[in-house]
């Protein structure tokens, strides 16, 4: 039934429409690269092969450019296709420094770099005061990976020791039980410190 029989309008329309209310707007990234390589409206038309109208109206969200044309805009500003939905992009997760989640465990006071909003990934910079503070073996899922900041430590898990100082990195697999224990403190700063990235194994 066609909208003269008095029924529905006709598909096309109906899927125009759809199209209409769910294209990103991305006028704006499109113009904020122009701008950026300083490039006219007529030098992006005419490497893209477009036209200068069509392209001002893709500027200003009145037109919803097919794939083919985004591309073409694309190669025409030299940046990826994607660069041009980063308006949709959610903000970042910020954590200040006095906001991050703390407590006291057998090695020192800890904290949560990244306040455990970390979906797979989770940060912890630990803070010893005295030379002999350690936490026994234990184990978890997922890799851990070790920067020392300060002072000194000695890491162990089953025959290995590493002895680490300010600088070294150190990776191991988290399931192997593991220890620490601090062995130097920093002059200046009197505590010894280390930022461990946890890697959370999905599902």
């Amino acid at each position: 039934m066609t909208v003269e029989d008095g029924g529905s309008e006709p598909a096309q329309a109906s899927e125009r429409r759809v199209d209409e209310r769910c294209a990103p707007a991305i006028g704006a990234e499109v113009r904020r690269w122009r701008s950026e390589r300083g490039l006219t409206l007529a030098n992006v038309a005419d490497r893209a092969g477009l036209n200068v109208g069509y392209l001002s109206q893709i500027e200003n969200d009145k037109a919803s450019p097919s794939l083919a044309s985004l591309n073409a805009i694309s190669d025409a500003l030299d940046v990826p296709i994607a660069w041009f939905f980063l308006g949709d992009a959610p903000p970042p997760v910020v954590i200040r420094a006095n906001e991050r989640p703390t407590k006291t465990t057998d090695l020192g006071r800890t904290e949560d770099v990244d306040g455990r909003t970390g979906r797979d990934v989770s940060m912890i910079e630990v803070t010893a005061a005295r030379v002999g503070e350690r936490v026994g073996a234990h184990a978890h899922a997922g890799d851990e990976h070790h920067l020392i900041l300060r002072g000194a430590f000695r890491l162990r898990q089953g025959d290995h020791t590493v002895d680490a100082e300010p600088g070294d990195y150190v990776r191991w697999d988290g399931t192997i039980p593991h220890e620490a224990e601090v062995t130097a403190i920093d002059p200046e700063r009197g505590d010894a410190a280390m930022l461990i990235v946890r890697i959370r194994p999905r599902g």
